[in-house]
C-alpha cells in the first residue's frame, strides 16, 4: 500500500510540474501502401487479385504536449481521419470505395532536438473505424474489424505558436472488408495494411 501511494504521489508530482500546451492540427494524408481487392466467391465467374487506387485524405484534431524533464515530452493526440481506396469490379462493372473514416488516438513520446522549436517523436496509434456499411449497386459492405493498431514516427517544427509536422504511419493489423452481392452472393474482399505519409500544420493555444 505504501508503494502504491508513493508511485501515485510521484506520478502526480511529475504531472503537476509538467509544462502543458494544447494545439489544433490539420494534416494531409498520402497512402503509400497497395490495397488488394479479391474475388473470393466459390462460384466466381472470374477470379482476380488486383490493386485499387488510393486517394489523398485528411485529418484534423487536437494535440496535447506535456514537457517531461528537460529534453523529453509526451504528446497524446486525437484526430478524425478520412481517406479512401477505389476499385472497379471487372465482372459487374461496379465501382467500390473503401472509405476509412475513423478516430485515431496516437500516444507519442518525443525528444527535443532544438528546445521547443524542433522535436522528434515515436509511438503507437489506436484507430477505431466508424461504421462501414455502404451500398454499391447490389453489393453491401461488411467491415470485419472495427479496431486496428499501428505506429507513428516523425518530426515537429514550432515557430512561436505555429507548428509544422511530418510523420509516417504504419500498421500492425490490417483493414479487411467484404462486399457481398445480395442477389448472387458474389463476395469481393478488400484487404489493406494501410501506411500513410502525413504532413500538416497546427496552431498552439
Amino acid at each position: 500500500m505504501i508503494k502504491l501511494f508513493s508511485a501515485l504521489f510521484i506520478g502526480l508530482s511529475v504531472f503537476s510540474t509538467a509544462q502543458i500546451s494544447v494545439a489544433a492540427k490539420a494534416n494531409l494524408l498520402f497512402p503509400t501502401s497497395s490495397s488488394s481487392w479479391k474475388n473470393i466467391s466459390a462460384s466466381a465467374v472470374e477470379a482476380y487479385d488486383k490493386d485499387g487506387k488510393n486517394n489523398v485524405g485528411f485529418n484534423a484534431g487536437l494535440s496535447v504536449k506535456m514537457n517531461i524533464l528537460s529534453s523529453l515530452f509526451i504528446m497524446p493526440e486525437i484526430y478524425y481521419t478520412t481517406f479512401k481506396n477505389e476499385f472497379t469490379d471487372p465482372v459487374s462493372n461496379t465501382k467500390f470505395e473503401a472509405k476509412s473514416n475513423r478516430v485515431d488516438v496516437p500516444v507519442l513520446v518525443g525528444y527535443k532536438v532544438l528546445g521547443d522549436n524542433l522535436g522528434l517523436f515515436i509511438g503507437p496509434v489506436a484507430s477505431y473505424n466508424l461504421a462501414g456499411d455502404d451500398q454499391f449497386n447490389d453489393f453491401k459492405e461488411n467491415a470485419l474489424k472495427e479496431f486496428t493498431v499501428g505506429f507513428q514516427f516523425g518530426a515537429q517544427l514550432q515557430i512561436k505558436d505555429f507548428i509544422v509536422n511530418g510523420r509516417y504511419e504504419g500498421a500492425f493489423s490490417n483493414d479487411q472488408r467484404d462486399f457481398i452481392n445480395k442477389n448472387t452472393n458474389q463476395t469481393i474482399r478488400y484487404d489493406s495494411r494501410p501506411s500513410l505519409f502525413i504532413v500538416g500544420a497546427g496552431y498552439q493555444f
